[in-house]
């Protein structure tokens, strides 16, 4: 038996399917459960997967299929299945490899099938907890463009502490994975083991600065064994 929310969220996504002929985001489904987190949706999603009500497609963003509906929901009529997705022409896969830590690998998908690539959403930055550690995670669109190779995740921002070069509180920023940056860089930066955080990356002799783009907040200098490069940022997406 589907929970409430199990239920809702899979009969949504059986509409959207009817209606568009193809699944809707994770932001819809957030919107549309009015769930404060897409980690929310993750969760359920897997439950649908592991009853056997939905199925999603490898190597494909917002591929999912239903693969059969509550026995107290009547079937779909012929009429509102929606029709197969024209043949598309044929091409050598671009793909994009996401090797992040165990269970949290990114979708691979075709850089130049339908535009878009389905990366890892590691929640907001917060202190206390390296990016590896990070349990709970969503997937989201990503223009293929902002991705020249590399292994990438994504980040939603907490804070304002980066407003002046751009990066306000609520985007999400897109990340190369590595573990070196160029001086000047804007870098995910794990200070001491236990706090992650967005800062432009300043080295200064035998000091690490993390400085911030806002006059209200100070640049942090530490020795150079307490700062690591988690990954170098290479675009940012904001939703109005």
């Amino acid at each position: 038996m589907l929970t409430r929310k199990q239920h809702e969220l899979l009969m949504f996504i059986d509409k959207h399917l009817r209606a568009t002929g193809f699944s809707p985001s994770f932001e819809e489904m957030k919107e549309a459960l009015r769930l404060k987190s897409k980690s929310g949706i993750h969760r359920l999603i897997t439950a649908l997967e592991e009853r056997g009500f939905l199925k999603r497609r490898a190597h494909r963003a917002r591929a999912l299929e239903v693969v059969r509906l509550p026995e107290n929901v009547a079937p779909r009529r012929a009429a509102e299945t929606p029709p197969p997705a024209a043949a598309q022409p044929a091409f050598t896969p671009n793909v994009i490899r996401g090797h992040f830590a165990p269970g949290l690998a990114g979708v691979q998908k075709p850089a130049n099938e339908a535009g878009s690539v389905a990366l890892p959403l590691y929640g907001r930055i917060a202190a206390g907890m390296p990016i590896e550690a990070t349990r709970d995670t969503a997937m989201v669109d990503v223009p293929a463009a902002l991705l020249a190779g590399g292994e990438h995740y994504a980040l939603e921002v907490a804070g304002d502490s980066m407003m002046e070069a751009g990066i306000l509180d609520g985007d999400t920023v897109i990340i190369r994975r590595g573990d070196t940056a160029d001086n000047g860089a804007i870098v995910v930066a794990l200070v001491d083991d236990q706090e992650v955080t967005l800062k432009r990356l300043r080295r200064r002799g035998n000091s690490v600065a993390l400085e911030p783009a806002n006059r209200a907040f100070e640049t942090r200098i530490f020795g150079p064994d307490r700062v690591r490069v988690q990954g170098k940022l290479v675009g940012l997406l904001r939703r109005y």
